[in-house]
Parts: structure tokens; C-alpha cells; sequence
């Protein structure tokens, strides 16, 4: 599978799903898989048994993989989620362009 311009970090919006809507934090990222994890989306239940006395057991929830295609970079100029275009500078690196107002999209740390 190709990798995706979304990396870890970035903030994103969910386009279509049950958590349609929601925007979140890049967790971590499958490239193999084609999926990522997004902060408090597609929350899963489930069961965890106790593992001694520092770490109770009990049903937790945590966020599931969802297809990086169920998603749109977050422009924060724009206010939503956009899709974006590369530009190569003069030194050779290349950054993330939001197609809509043409500003750069930085990569979060």
C-alpha cells in the first residue's frame, strides 16, 4: 500500500463512517495496512483482564484503526478538512499545500 500524506500528529477530519464529522490527532499510523488511529474516534470497547494488583482489570475503551481514506487533513485557515498538493521549495524539501487557500500545511512535531 502507498504511504499517505497524513503522518503522525497532523490533525485530521473524519468524511464518512459513524464518527463522520469528528476531528482528532493523528495517533499512529499502519502504511502496510493503509489505516491510522485517530484521537477519541471509532472507540472501541474492550474487555481486559486484571493483571495483578498495580492494574485493575474492567471493559476500557480505545480508539480502532480507520482507513486513511476516511479522512481530510485540517486546515485551520480554512476551517475544515481539506485535500492537498505537494510543492518542492529550492533546497529540495517539500511541503503539504491546502488546494483550497494555498497555505501551507505545516508537519507537527
Amino acid at each position: 500500500m502507498a504511504s499517505t500524506a497524513v503522518t503522525k500528529n497532523d490533525s485530521v477530519v473524519v468524511i464518512s463512517g459513524d464518527d463522520k464529522g469528528k476531528r482528532g490527532k493523528v495517533l499512529k499510523i499502519f502504511p502496510d495496512d493503509g489505516k491510522i488511529i485517530v484521537e477519541k474516534v471509532n472507540l472501541v470497547k474492550k474487555h481486559v483482564k486484571t493483571k495483578g494488583p498495580g492494574s485493575p482489570g474492567g471493559i476500557i475503551e480505545k480508539e480502532a484503526p480507520i482507513n486513511a481514506s476516511n479522512v481530510l487533513l485540517y486546515c485551520s485557515k480554512c476551517d475544515r478538512g481539506v485535500r492537498i498538493s505537494f510543492h518542492t521549495l529550492e533546497d529540495g524539501t517539500k511541503e503539504r499545500l491546502c488546494k483550497i487557500c494555498g497555505e501551507t500545511i505545516s508537519r507537527q512535531k
